[in-house]
């Protein structure tokens, strides 16, 4: 058995170099009605590796090798647009991005509030 530990760690290592790029941490923009909203996310990554090799004489000579990662992507909140104005809405911990959507109508509110108030003045 011929070991590429060396080419196992630079792949998972690619991998996720890869993944942890500008438009994983800050999404891609989408429209909602007059506001453009982009996704913030948190990533956090863990990685591992080991090796070994042995020798037992009456089992004979053996040798391995192993690596791994682990990512999780955790949405934090919305960069959220209208105009000049911008404004960031937190996801709630307890209800992820259930609970960002269900603000969507009150930011709404409270822009075209704010909106309203600078055509008075």
């Amino acid at each position: 058995m011929e070991l590429h530990f060396e080419e196992l760690l630079e792949k998972i290592t690619e991998f996720m170099k890869s993944e942890a790029n500008t438009e994983t941490v800050v999404g891609k923009a989408f429209e909602l009605g007059e506001f453009t909203c982009v996704p913030v996310i948190k990533i956090g990554m863990g990685f591992g590796s080991g090796g070994g090799e042995g020798t037992e004489l009456k089992k004979g000579k053996g040798q391995g090798a192993g690596g791994g990662a682990g990512m999780g992507l955790e949405p934090i909140g919305f960069l959220v647009t209208k105009g000049d104005h911008i404004s960031f809405l937190q996801a709630g911990k307890s209800s992820g991005l259930a609970a960002a959507f269900e603000k969507v109508p009150d930011l709404i509110e409270k822009l075209t509030q704010n909106k309203k108030q600078e055509e008075l003045v």
